[in-house]
């Protein structure tokens, strides 16, 4: 591994069910998802995850929680990505599409799985539930996920 890349993935949530933004271009194009990216050099990773969702979806977050951290490793490419995981029950706005993601709302038994990262069906419960993981994924290409670690934790520090 070369370096970390530093990533905040930011998922707006309401009792019953969970916004989520279909991926228009770039790296997970065609996926659905919750809202993020990279942290930009000055910016904490609460800030980072607080401006990317105000620019993929119009909304601004109220009470962002840190419940995952999520390590993804791609066969032949040396960087490591560092993914911090958020969810936020209170926000202002509505969510709007942007030039990057269109934002539906899903109800929580009808997540489409199929049309998500692979790895999501391991972790999105946890995040589902209200619990904090952490977890490392080895990926083989965009779909095929060769191994993983996933656990519960108390904290994330």
């Amino acid at each position: 591994m070369v370096a970390n890349k530093l990533l905040t993935l930011v998922f707006v949530r309401e009792p019953t069910r969970i916004l989520l933004g279909l991926k228009k271009r770039g790296f997970g194009m065609g996926r659905w998802n919750g809202f993020g990216g990279k942290v930009e050099t000055g910016e904490t990773i609460i800030q980072a995850a607080l401006r990317e969702l105000q620019e993929e979806s119009g909304l601004k977050a109220k009470n962002l929680q840190e419940v995952g951290l999520l390590k993804f490793e791609f066969v032949g490419d040396p960087q490591l990505l560092e993914v911090h995981v958020f969810t936020s029950s209170e926000y202002e706005g509505k969510p709007t599409e942007s030039s990057e993601m269109k934002p539906q709302w899903y109800d929580i038994d009808s997540i489409p799985f199929d049309k998500m990262w692979p790895d999501d069906k391991w972790w999105f419960p946890l995040l589902l539930k209200g619990s904090k993981f952490s977890g490392y994924f080895l990926f083989e290409g965009h779909d095929d996920v060769l191994n993983y670690t996933l656990e519960e934790v108390d904290s994330l520090n």
